[in-house]
């Protein structure tokens, strides 16, 4: 009859160990200690760490928690939130990621987190959302950590979260938990979008970002939308460069999930993280490849870490992330106009590119997209038809070549000492760099030519060579140089002026494929009438100014409007 109570046990057994390893732990949830017979609690300190992003909350904020191992994995946990002293789970849990579950404690859903298999775990994160209403105080997160089945370590606690009565009780217009939109936008918010006054909640194409004040005290409800795979950010500046910048950003950490950050720049390098201090209410998602964050702040904007005021250059920037830390967002910016007193609702209008940058591009597209590529041609299929016919000696093609090539060259120089005088430095990326090449090799290529050998010397094929590829790589380089270029200050969502461009590249691959073949046909009927070819290659000719002037004002006009 005794073996009856030990059969009894071994056919319990597999099922305790089952529901341990699952998660499966509310027996645990009132004094969170893990029902693993014959072993008590840890009184080592613990190798594990409990944080939080926020020092405060108010209703219906939302915190994540965070569950670090610093030296040995974990296999299980129970987490929840208690009031300071209080043994009763506050709130409600969301999961971060596939190796939590939520549980029922006190019969509260969703009021505890637990883990989801025995696998070795390194780091946990859950977001804990505060009640709406009730008789709220300040809190604290306990969590047990399970090393193995006999080392683990009961109610590590958290720093304490104040529960913030200040801002409580925020009128209704400044609660996050709207959904972010261009309501109200010049009547009780500032908004800066890009596209101008387009409304993120009808289009995931939209860069958003609001601020609305509170009308009895200094808060300020800020709301952050764009479209990216990293971050999204806005920040507050006395100029429009970089530096000096009081910042908020909104965007992945190591994790993949979404936290605010409040950040200060000292140049373009990646900005120092602050404290978040007095920021409540903060409420973030990703859908969809579309960051959203909104928060309450009753921080004072400090644009030079000592001066304070209300009238910024508003920046809006975004990019992406790698294992929690910002990459340079380089052209992906839009700054405002004009400073704006952000206490006084209106519509921002972002900045144009300055006039400088504009001369700037243009003159390398005339270079480049017109004057360089017909001096190109004409020397390559129009020397043998002009031959003979010229002026001052020099036939009409070699005329023409060299005063379209010194046209393109004198704009080359000219575009690249603007763009020199406007940054006064070095701007980065790829695009200084293909322009100091075309710069380089542009300049050379005159002075190769001018001091070339004789047409019947024994070495100029070398020349001719020399001459023909430098060519054909200060044709390339332009053409990446453009894409570049158009690529920074383009800021349409389709990028249609850079599909212009390529629309561009492969009309000029289709002329010159086509003078290429009717040389070699003509070089095969070498008897043929030298007036039927001299028109036919004029005709292209023609067509191809033509559409190369077409593609080109379409470029300006599209410049124009930056």
């Amino acid at each position: 009859m005794r073996i009856y109570p030990l059969l009894v046990l071994l056919a319990c057994a597999p099922v305790l160990v089952l529901g341990y390893r699952s998660g499966l732990v509310t027996d645990s949830c009132d004094d969170m200690i893990p029902l693993h017979q014959g072993t008590n609690s840890s009184s080592s300190p613990p190798p594990y760490t409990i944080t939080t992003d926020g020092t405060q909350y108010s209703e219906g904020d939302e915190i994540t928690v965070s569950l670090r191992a610093e030296s040995v994995p974990f296999e299980g946990f129970l987490l929840q939130a208690r009031e300071v002293g209080g043994r009763s789970p506050v709130g409600s849990f969301s999961v971060l990621g596939a190796e939590s579950r939520l549980l029922e404690c006190a019969g509260l859903s969703n009021s505890a987190v637990s883990h989801l298999s025995g696998a070795k775990k390194n780091s946990i994160e859950s977001k804990w959302r505060a009640p709406q209403s009730g008789q709220l105080k300040d809190i604290e997160f306990s969590v047990t950590f399970v090393q193995n089945y006999p080392n683990y370590w009961v109610g590590v606690k958290s720093p304490v979260v104040v529960f913030n009565t200040s801002i409580s009780n925020p009128l209704p217009s400044l609660h996050p938990n709207e959904p972010v939109s261009s309501v109200g936008c010049g009547g009780s918010k500032v908004c800066f979008s890009r596209p101008q006054n387009c409304d993120p909640a009808s289009s995931s194409d939209c860069y958003f970002m609001s601020v609305h004040e509170a009308p009895t005290d200094s808060s300020l409800k800020f709301e952050i939308y764009g479209a990216s795979e990293g971050y999204i950010s806005i920040g507050f500046s006395d100029d429009k460069q970089m530096g000096n910048d009081d910042i908020y950003i909104c965007g992945k950490d190591s994790n993949s999930s979404i936290q605010v950050q409040h950040a200060y720049s000292t140049g373009r390098g990646a900005p120092t993280i602050l404290p978040l201090e007095n920021i409540s209410h903060i409420k973030t998602s990703f859908v969809d490849g579309v960051i959203s964050c909104t928060f309450v702040s009753k921080n004072t904007i400090a644009i030079q870490r000592n001066g304070v005021g209300s009238v910024y250059y508003i920046m809006f920037a975004y990019g992406l992330t790698s294992n929690g830390k910002l990459l340079y967002h380089r052209r992906s910016v839009f700054i405002s106009e004009q400073k704006i007193d952000i206490t006084r609702p209106q519509v921002v209008t972002k900045s144009q590119q300055p006039q400088i940058i504009k001369a700037h591009g243009a003159l390398m597209l005339i270079a480049w997209m017109t004057t360089g590529s017909l001096g190109m041609l004409i020397a390559r299929y129009l020397k043998a038809v002009t031959k003979g016919r010229g002026c001052l000696g020099k036939d009409l093609w070699f005329l023409a070549h060299v005063f379209l090539m010194v046209l393109s060259v004198a704009a080359t120089i000219i575009a690249f000492i603007l763009s020199f005088s406007h940054v006064k430095g070095w701007s980065g990326g790829s695009h200084p760099v293909l322009g100091c090449l075309v710069m380089i090799l542009a300049f050379i290529q005159p002075l190769g030519a001018f001091f070339r050998c004789g047409p019947q010397h024994q070495w100029r094929f070398v020349f001719n060579w020399l001459h023909t590829m430098t060519a054909v790589a200060i044709k390339g380089l332009s053409v990446a140089a453009i894409f570049t270029g158009l690529y920074l200050v383009d800021s349409s969502q389709e990028g249609w002026m850079q599909k212009v461009m390529g629309g561009f590249v492969a009309w000029e691959a289709l002329l010159f494929a086509l003078l290429d073949l009717h040389m070699r046909w003509r070089q095969k009927d070498e008897d043929g009438v030298v007036f039927e070819s001299v028109n036919i290659e004029l005709i292209l000719l023609t067509v191809f100014f033509l559409g190369n002037l077409a593609f080109l004002i379409t470029l300006l006009i599209g410049i124009g409007m930056t």
